[in-house]
């Protein structure tokens, strides 16, 4: 998502969206570690929801990454970056980060005390920020190898697609 706002959008006009992602996933990490997931094991039930809540949005996603593209509705206001809280919130009905971050206390903050779960927390925003900052610039610097409006809607028809199939993980298990 972070190379197509990239391709789409910029640097500068994706930087809150990339800040909300690295920030959000920081906060969802310490929030699992101090007990978040508790409130999931008391309603097993909740798991299968937040699953198709994740698959349900993340295909709306798709949709608005492949529309990204047009360059008509970019103009006109209708398809704009995500914004940084948009990316924050984004987190909890990301799967992959709720993989990442219950495999991340499990590991590494396993008695889940205060001090371990905030090192984890500031290890991952460490590490965080500037991985999805490559993905950015990458997408940042695809623009001028998708200069034409066909080359651009077979990138971002691209990009739906993979996140798209990238969710077939988590509907076969």
């Amino acid at each position: 998502m972070l190379l197509s706002s990239g391709v789409n959008f910029g640097w500068r006009r994706t930087l809150p969206h990339m800040i909300g992602v690295a920030s959000g996933f920081t906060l969802m990490v310490f929030l699992v570690g101090i007990g978040v997931i508790q409130l999931f094991d008391m309603v097993p039930q909740s798991y299968v929801v937040l699953k198709w809540f994740c698959i349900v949005y993340l295909s709306y996603l798709a949709v608005k990454i492949a529309r990204s593209g047009n360059a008509v509705a970019r103009e006109s206001g209708s398809v704009k970056p995500m914004t940084f809280m948009q990316a924050v919130l984004f987190q909890w009905v990301n799967p992959k980060a709720w993989t990442m971050a219950l495999s991340a206390i499990s590991v590494y903050a396993p008695e889940r005390d205060l001090i371990s779960v905030i090192w984890v927390s500031l290890i991952f925003a460490a590490i965080n920020l500037p991985s999805i900052t490559v993905w950015v610039v990458v997408g940042d610097r695809l623009q001028q190898f998708l200069t034409s409006a066909v080359k651009l809607k077979v990138f971002n028809y691209s990009m739906a697609t993979l996140l798209i199939l990238s969710l077939f993980p988590v509907i076969m298990e």
